[in-house]
């Protein structure tokens, strides 16, 4: 995993706008509507040619596939492991319910995503290798004619995926997230061993607090968060930290977030990780004054931190001074080498749903990369 060496590094959560063609064939895979697989095929690997080449353009150093192939960045492992069927009523985040006019309308104006969250019903085992292959494939081709620092794939951590699909055949939790771990495992180690860094999306760390730990006191919240990590670090047992990046937010949504945990909770839980870069949200409004909790915070000496210097969740697009200076005050920090700029979130968690206009998307990441230049020549002199 690279360091902030020369200047300063940028990349983002990894999730990128997918085009029309891509959601609407994703969206027939899911209902079992008829569809030439071939064409679906095509399709999705020229979305990945795409947005990698898009990626390189705006100023991205450390890409990603744009997670162009997955309907969402938890569900999309129901079609990789198996004990997963059905779906799941939704229940929204505890901020949400306090503000039920905003909750409806949300919904009214489909401000919400529409798809299946399977249930675990059955054993849980990996069973079809080929999505993450042909996954794999398109990313390495896409990347033949692409210059870039490194490259990274998501992947779901067993917290987040037991955040959104409940248990219903498992004995307990505990069971079951070790159930997801161990098939999760050859995901990750496919990954690391095709030369790509792992970056696994784990929101059940700050989300978490608030939905799946909604009732429960700090103490609980914090016992069973760790017990996330520790299963975690065991299917992680034979992939080098170095080699690992782990995502935590709060939720990828416009809305009050006046229930997050703070920082200064979730944080010594995720340094527990067997990782060597964390990225958080460091931007939007209700976190973008976190950053003295990692001032404050005893850090690991190798640990690279990936701040959001762009919010996910609004379509301003963030001046390069500010971005700069976000950078500049984590560089305080750790030091320069230890920084590299992130975006909050993913631009695109769910496959035809984004806050965020496609277009403006990419005109974010190309201020962040120009902030990021700002605080280079700053940082660098």
């Amino acid at each position: 995993m690279k360091y902030s060496t020369q200047r300063i590094l940028t990349t983002h959560v990894g999730s990128l706008p997918r085009p029309n063609k891509v959601a609407e064939l994703i969206f027939a895979k899911e209902r079992e509507e008829e569809f030439d697989q071939s064409d679906f095929n095509e399709t999705i690997a020229d979305a990945v040619k795409n947005a990698v080449a898009r990626q390189v353009d705006v100023g991205v150093d450390i890409v990603s596939d744009g997670e162009m192939s997955k309907i969402s960045y938890a569900t999309y492992i129901k079609e990789r492991i198996s004990g997963f069927e059905g779906d799941t009523p939704r229940s929204p985040p505890k901020d949400l319910l306090d503000y039920p006019s905003f909750l409806e309308k949300q919904a009214r104006t489909g401000a919400t995503p529409s798809y299946k969250r399977p249930k675990c019903t059955g054993e849980i085992r990996p069973t079809n290798p080929e999505p993450l292959e042909t996954d794999l494939k398109n990313f390495r081709v896409a990347l033949e004619t692409a210059n870039v620092e490194e490259a990274f794939m998501n992947s779901a951590s067993p917290g987040v995926i037991a955040l959104f699909q409940p248990n219903e055949y498992y004995k307990n939790h505990d069971e079951y997230l070790e159930a997801l771990a161990e098939a999760m495992r050859v995901e990750y180690e496919g990954i690391v061993a095709a030369g790509f860094l792992l970056q696994l999306d784990s929101p059940d760390l700050g989300l978490g607090r608030h939905m799946l730990f909604a009732d429960k006191p700090d103490e609980d919240y914090q016992r069973l968060a760790g017990t996330h990590v520790e299963v975690l670090n065991h299917a992680l047992r034979n992939i080098p930290a170095d080699r690992v990046r782990m995502h935590v937010c709060w939720g990828n949504y416009e809305g009050p977030h006046h229930y997050d945990a703070p920082m200064a909770m979730v944080l010594p839980v995720a340094l527990k990780a067997n990782i060597g870069a964390l990225l958080f949200e460091a931007s939007n409004p209700r976190h973008a004054h976190e950053w003295t909790t990692f001032r404050d915070a005893k850090l690991p000496d190798e640990l690279i931190l990936i701040p959001g210097v762009i919010d996910s969740t609004t379509n301003f697009i963030e001046h390069p001074d500010l971005v700069a200076e976000r950078i500049c005050r984590f560089a305080d920090i750790v030091g320069r080498e230890r920084v590299i700029a992130g975006s909050d979130c993913g631009f695109a968690t769910f496959a035809g749903f984004g806050a965020v206009d496609g277009e403006i998307a990419y005109a974010k990441l190309a201020s962040m990369a120009e902030g990021a230049k700002i605080a280079s020549d700053r940082l660098w002199g």
